[in-house]
């Protein structure tokens, strides 16, 4: 397995009304425009909004649905990883996904 991305599609709507687009997964898309060698190097899930999400629910678990999410592949260390307690599988949520896919995979990093 490659490390895998999970990430909303936009459009969506809700109790709230809508259409909505997750602010956190737009930074993600932003990185994977800037960086496009990444499409060819993550494997890249996208989702529609509600829940239950059964393909992040099989890696992760029930208690991190949220994205986006990176599932890792297990062949490079990062500190910064969560654990789930349903799977075993480490993995990033939101914008700890970037500095991730810096090191790993040589891009640009955020300006401090």
């Amino acid at each position: 397995m490659t490390d895998r991305l999970f990430l909303i599609n936009p459009g969506w709507t809700d109790d709230h009304g809508g259409p909505w687009y997750c602010p956190a997964g737009a930074v993600i898309e932003g990185v994977l425009a800037f960086h496009p060698q990444l499409k060819d190097r993550l494997e890249i899930v996208r989702l529609d909004w509600p829940r239950p999400r059964p393909a992040v629910i099989e890696q992760v678990g029930e208690d991190h649905q949220s994205c986006p999410l990176l599932v890792l592949d297990g062949d490079f260390d990062w500190p910064g990883a969560q654990t789930s307690a349903a799977t075993g599988r480490r993995f990033l949520q939101d914008e700890a996904i970037i500095p991730y896919l810096a090191a790993r995979y040589g891009i640009a990093r955020p300006h401090p």
